[in-house]
Order: structure tokens, then C-alpha cells, then sequence
């Protein structure tokens, strides 16, 4: 049978915005509290920025350099550019549906009043409004006009604006443009005076520039005055063969991104034609690429609102990552290590373990070595701050950063120059590939010989997405995985790959054949009338080799139950092919992020974790690490953890035979799983508190004299 046919894949970019389309369900769904509602909102808004200089931006250039060549769907990059067009602008309209029809109303009964139009202020506001812009914003504008000395400015990346015609006072005859960044480094919501006992009022920062935009031009009348957006193609365009110092060519390439071509202009509904015009020749914008807005640009600044303090009872309640079960801050984490396995799920479970980890090793006496690949790390690391400790210390500590982590570059490079500065020894990443693996090995003399001690993960080392993201994580000092670690690090900072691993899969050379392998594995065993079942968690699944392989696997009777957060290129219900396939999304209060595998093996179950989804980018072009669980209860663990997701009927969309994604209710059952995670995770640490407080205080029995 051929399953490459075009008709049974989806193409991944509408893939991608039916997922930002279940973000936007969460805004719209009335059983979610309202500041919840309205953060899901700006996610959705800050999802699609993403997307547009990214993916959006990557389809334009493939255009631009003539590019016709059909996807795994079957369409050409301008076929995808016109139906994202047309998708986006449905996507907008219900954006701002929700956001003026339901969340606006909402928040002004629970107390929060967006005051739309500076028309709209009182006498009083009116007059505070002023004294603020007097005070606070307009010693920080700087307003450019355009004639025939100055050239249109070059705007930043995402920078809101405000273009204005002006013309001399006394003549109307010349028209002069003039544009006004609105400062991205004030608050953009101006809270305006109210009485005691008033509920709580504000308006957006552009609108009180607007209201005061004829104190910038003084010798000229202000005919029009709009706010207007653009985003630009944020790719970088790096040459790693040629480049000398990776990292000062990725500097040098990070100033290009501000000024790419301008791939999409956001106005106001209701903008003078004339200046839309006018800034659609300037920008080089096709009138396809402009979309006029029912309501302000840039709704990210919800989530600024959601911070707005008084409405508490509109929040969920803030979740806090509980303590791993046998876990004890006041005992060693080697010696705890060396009692088993420990295996981490976090934010359920604290990510404190991994910090102590390498901040423990920093300190220890007995530790030679530490090594770490870092992706994406926070902004106050103290995984970074007990690194550089380390090195001052005296051990030897080598840190892959990724320089190319895209929109982490720059934060990246400051973090590397600073290890370097301490002493630790630093590699910028591979030529051609991402080093997009979570791994750590500690190095320790001990009384029988050096031991290693590894962290394996499906989440960056970064403590504050931990407390957002759903990740899995490893601890361990198996010597065979051990032994693994070594190489890949002798891999990554020389040229030394080994002929073999003992646990470990790697991608770009390994990882792809051992899934198809284990997933080939499963098929196998179908067909000789065994049982076989595959459940695999990721974030996106788009490689056709994969979804080629599981069609083979379902067709042969291999249950398959699939669950992809975003892009999802397989399709569901196809007779023959897919009818065993299930595939389901999760959208909840965390961002499901774990790669987890499961396969069945004719009995002898195999459980393994990873940093890799099921991408050509991840398989192909990326260095990746797949590791097992080997001990059974911590397979039985996960194994619970992947039922747990498959019953949710709460927050898990199912992908129809259509194309469409539908919630999993059920009135008699119901569950949450990220809830159910949540309330798993304080009965343990309760359960455990209590355990570990009776053998304190019950004294053992004194052996009899």
C-alpha cells in the first residue's frame, strides 16, 4: 500500500493554527476564571507574533528564492501563504470577538475597566492623563518626521507605532508623515485615579500619546493619528562552515533580525486610507499582508493585566511544585542517588533536585568534573551561578550553550561570555546542527573509584519554566548510562563518536532508525497475532518517515494512542490506514511538554524519554538524547502517568477523521489531568512528610541485652 500519498498527511503550518485555535478555545470557555481566560488570550496573540516572523517568515523566503516544491500535504509555499492568510484573518476576527463581546464586559463587572478610546476618559482622567504623558512619556518619545532629508525610519521587530500626516498650521496644501515608537519600556497600562470604594480603571499607554500627540509637533496640525504594528522575517542567515567565531557571527546577524522584510502590518479598523496607503508603499506591505484590528494591536499586554493586583478570586490558584517523594534536602543527593533512581516530574514535582544537583557537585570535595549542555536557561540561573562556582572551585566544568536557541541568542551569548569569564570551558554548539539534548554528568571519586552520577531530561535546565512546563526528568548513576554520557560529551567538545551506545540513542545518527526500529517492533508483533501498543507523548509530530511507519504499525493492528500538544501532520480515521490511531491535545494551565515512549515489546514493556519530538528538525538536524527507564517501578510510574493523560476528559481535544479536534467530555467521568497530577503529587508529599516524621520520632527497638 503507498502511504506517501499527499491526502494522508496535513499540512504542518494549518496544523500548527488549529493548535493556537485550542489555546483560543481556553479564552472562550466561560468554566475557566476570567483573568485565566483573558492570559490564554495573550498567549494566543503571542503565538501567533511567533509564528508569522518565524514560519510565516520561512514560507516567504522559500517563495523568494523560487521555491515550488510541494509539501508532505501536497501544497506549495504560496498555496500555504494564502490559506494562512485566509486562516489568520478567521483567527482574528474571534480573537477580538472574544475580546470585546466577552472578556471586555466580564472584567468590567468583576472591576477592571479598559477605558477603549481617550475620547472616552472623564473631565478628571482627562486631565491626569495629560499631567502623566507631561511627566513620564514625553521626555522618553522621540518623534521622526519624514521629508526629504530624513528617509522613512527603519522600525523595530514587534514595535508598536503611531503615524501621524501633519501639515504647516496655516496651509493644508503639503502633507508631511511622522511616526512615534510607543516606548516598550514603560508600563502599557496607565492605571487612571479613582475615588475609595471605585473599582479599578485603565487605559492603554498609546492612546494617552494620542491624546497628546500635538505637543510633539507644535509648529503643525495633527490631521490624522493612527497606531500601527509590523513583523519582520526574525531568521537568521548564518553561514557556520565559513564563519570564523560563531559567536560574533550570531551577534552580527542578531542586529540584521530588528530590520528584516516586513511580512505583516497590523492597523486600527478605521485608519485614514490615505495613511495606510502611504505606510503600505513605505513598508513595501501587499495589501494582503495588512490586517485592519477591532480593537488595540498587540493584545499580549493582557497578560501585564493579569498581574493587575485585587482580582484574586479571578485567578487560579498559584501551584506549588511539591517535594519528589524520598527526597531529603538535609541528606546527600550522591548517597540518595546511589539508593536508585530517582525520577522527577516536574512542576508537579519541585525542580529543586536538579539545582541541588549541580549546586551540591559545585561544592563537593570529591567531585573532578561537571558537564552540561544548556538550551534555554532563566534569567537569574543559579544552575549558571553554580557553574561558575564550580570553576572557581577548581573543577574542570564544560558547558555546551546553543547559540542558535532561537530568540535565546542573545541572552545565551551574555551567559557564555560569563562562564568563560569564571573559568569554565565553553563550546558554542556543533557546525550545521542544535545541541538541543538535556543532559548533565558529575564526575565523583569515591571509596570504590570514580562513579558518574547523570541528569537526563525532556525540559530545559531552566527553574523558572519549570514551575509553567510538564517535563520528566531522570536521575541516575547507572554505570552503563554513565558510560554513555562520557561519550556523547567527548562527542560534542571533540570529534570522538562511538562505534556503539549501551542505553542511549542520539540523533542526528542514531535516533531515527531506533524509533523506526521499536515502532517496526510493534508491527511485527501485531502481525504475528501478539499484542502490541504504542502510546507516545510529545509536542509536534511532522515527520512523514514516522507517520509512514505508525500507518504501517496501525494497519497491521498496532494500537496507537498519540498525544501531540501542537502540530500534528498524522490524520485520524483513514480506513485501512489510521483507524487504530488516536490522537488527542492537551491544552490546560501548564504547557504539556514531555516526550515520553512507550511500546509494548510483546509483554516486556520499554519506557523511554527523551528531549526529541518527532521532526525532521529533531531527528535530522538537531544532537538529541532518547534515554530508558530500566527500573520497573519507575516504568510503572510513567506508564501511569500516560494513562492518566489518556482519561482526561477535561482538556484533551481529539483529532476527528475531519480534521478537527473535539473536547473529550464526559459528564459521569470526569477528569482533569494536570489537576489530578497536582493533587497526586500533595498526597505524596504528605504521605511521605508523615513517613519520614514517624521514623524520626518512633524509636527502632534496641537489640535484647
Amino acid at each position: 500500500m503507498n502511504y506517501k500519498k499527499s491526502e494522508y498527511y496535513e499540512n504542518r503550518e494549518l496544523s500548527w493554527i488549529k493548535f493556537n485555535g485550542r489555546v483560543l478555545e481556553e479564552a472562550r470557555n466561560k468554566e475557566n476564571l476570567l483573568f485565566e481566560r483573558m492570559k490564554f488570550l495573550s498567549i494566543s496573540a503571542s503565538n501567533l507574533d511567533e509564528f508569522f516572523i518565524v514560519r510565516v517568515a520561512s514560507l516567504r523566503d522559500q517563495l523568494n528564492a523560487g521555491h515550488t516544491k510541494p509539501d508532505i500535504s501536497g501544497m506549495k509555499p504560496s498555496e500555504q501563504l494564502d490559506e494562512i492568510r485566509n486562516r489568520t484573518r478567521e483567527f482574528m476576527e474571534e480573537q477580538y470577538s472574544i475580546y470585546n463581546r466577552s472578556l471586555l464586559p466580564a472584567l468590567k463587572k468583576a472591576g477592571l475597566t479598559l477605558v477603549k478610546r481617550h475620547e472616552n476618559l472623564t473631565q478628571e482622567e482627562g486631565a491626569f492623563a495629560d499631567r502623566y504623558f507631561q511627566e513620564e512619556i514625553y521626555p522618553v518619545l522621540t518623534p521622526m518626521a519624514v521629508d526629504s532629508s530624513r528617509p522613512f525610519p527603519l522600525l523595530r521587530n514587534k514595535s508598536l507605532n503611531i503615524g501621524a500626516f501633519l501639515s504647516k498650521k496655516g496651509s493644508k496644501k503639503h502633507v508631511d508623515f511622522a511616526t512615534v515608537q510607543v516606548p516598550s519600556d514603560l508600563d502599557r497600562l496607565v492605571r487612571l485615579p479613582v475615588k475609595d470604594g471605585e473599582k479599578t480603571r485603565v487605559i492603554l499607554l498609546e492612546e494617552v500619546i494620542e491624546r497628546n500627540i500635538q505637543k510633539l509637533f507644535l509648529n503643525y496640525e495633527v490631521l490624522c493619528a493612527h497606531p500601527y504594528r509590523i513583523m519582520r522575517n526574525a531568521g537568521l542567515t548564518i553561514d557556520e562552515e565559513e564563519a570564523a567565531d560563531l559567536l560574533q557571527e550570531i551577534q552580527k546577524q542578531l542586529k540584521k533580525r530588528q530590520w528584516g522584510e516586513v511580512i505583516r502590518l497590523e492597523v486600527e479598523e478605521g485608519i485614514d486610507k490615505k495613511l495606510l496607503a502611504y505606510l503600505e508603499r513605505e513598508l513595501i506591505v501587499k495589501e494582503g499582508d495588512v490586517f485592519c484590528i477591532n480593537g488595540p494591536l498587540d493584545l499580549t499586554f493582557l497578560m501585564k493585566a493579569y498581574d493587575l493586583e485585587g482580582f484574586e478570586d479571578y485567578k487560579a490558584p498559584k501551584y506549588i511544585p511539591q517535594p519528589v517523594p524520598g527526597m531529603r534536602d538535609d541528606l546527600d543527593i550522591f548517597s540518595q542517588i546511589r539508593q536508585g533512581d530517582i525520577l522527577l516530574h516536574h512542576p508537579y514535582q519541585t525542580f529543586d533536585p536538579v539545582v541541588d544537583f549541580i549546586r551540591q557537585a559545585s561544592r563537593d570535595a570529591n567531585v573532578l568534573a561537571i558537564k552540561q549542555t544548556l538550551y534555554r536557561v532563566s534569567g537569574n540561573s543559579p544552575i549558571t551561578a553554580a557553574l561558575a562556582q564550580a570553576a572557581d572551585n577548581g573543577k574542570q566544568v564544560t558547558v555546551l550553550i546553543e547559540l542558535k536557541a532561537r530568540f535565546d541568542e542573545e541572552h545565551n551569548i551574555v551567559w557564555a561570555k560569563m562562564l568563560e569569564q569564571a573559568g569554565c570551558h565553553v563550546i558554542y554548539g556543533l557546525v550545521g546542527l542544535k545541541t538541543h539534548s538535556k543532559i548533565t554528568l558529575v564526575v565523583r571519586r569515591e571509596e570504590d573509584g570514580i562513579r558518574r552520577y547523570v541528569h537526563l531530561g525532556t525540559g530545559n535546565y531552566n527553574d523558572a519554566t519549570a514551575k509553567l512546563y510538564t517535563d520528566m526528568g531522570l536521575l541516575t548513576c547507572s554505570d552503563t548510562i554513565g558510560e554513555d554520557a562520557t561519550a556523547v560529551f567527548n562527542m560534542l567538545s571533540g570529534y570522538s563518536e562511538p562505534l556503539s551506545w549501551n542505553k542511549l540513542l542520539l540523533a542526528p545518527h542514531w535516533l531515527r532508525d531506533g524509533f523506526l526500529h521499536l515502532i517496526q517492533r510493534e508491527t511485527e508483533n501485531a502481525l504475528e497475532g501478539r499484542k502490541a501498543r504504542i502510546i507516545a507523548q510529545m509536542n509536534s509530530l511532522c515527520d512523514r518517515g514516522i507517520i509512514e511507519a505508525l500507518y504501517k504499525a496501525s494497519a497491521a493492528g498496532v494500537q496507537i494512542d498519540l498525544i501531540v500538544r501542537g502540530i500534528c501532520c498524522l490524520k485520524t480515521g483513514i480506513p485501512g490506514i489510521s483507524d487504530n490511531i488516536s490522537v488527542r491535545s492537551i491544552v490546560g494551565m501548564f504547557l504539556e511538554h514531555g516526550r515520553i515512549f512507550y511500546f509494548h515489546n510483546g509483554g516486556r514493556e520499554e519506557v523511554y524519554m527523551g528531549s526529541a519530538d518527532w521532526m525532521p528538525r529533531n531527528l535530522d538536524k538537531r544532537v538529541e538524547i532518547l534515554f530508558p527507564l530500566e527500573k520497573e517501578e519507575l516504568k510503572r510510574e510513567v506508564i501511569h502517568i500516560l494513562h492518566i493523560l489518556l482519561d482526561d476528559t477535561q482538556k484533551a481535544r481529539i483529532l476527528q477523521p475531519n480534521g478537527t479536534y473535539v473536547l473529550s467530555k464526559s459528564r459521569r467521568h470526569k477528569l482533569n489531568s494536570q489537576e489530578f497530577f497536582c493533587e497526586e503529587a500533595k498526597k505524596r508529599a504528605k504521605t511521605a512528610d508523615k513517613n519520614e516524621q514517624e521514623r524520626i520520632f518512633i524509636p527502632e527497638k534496641r537489640p535484647e541485652d
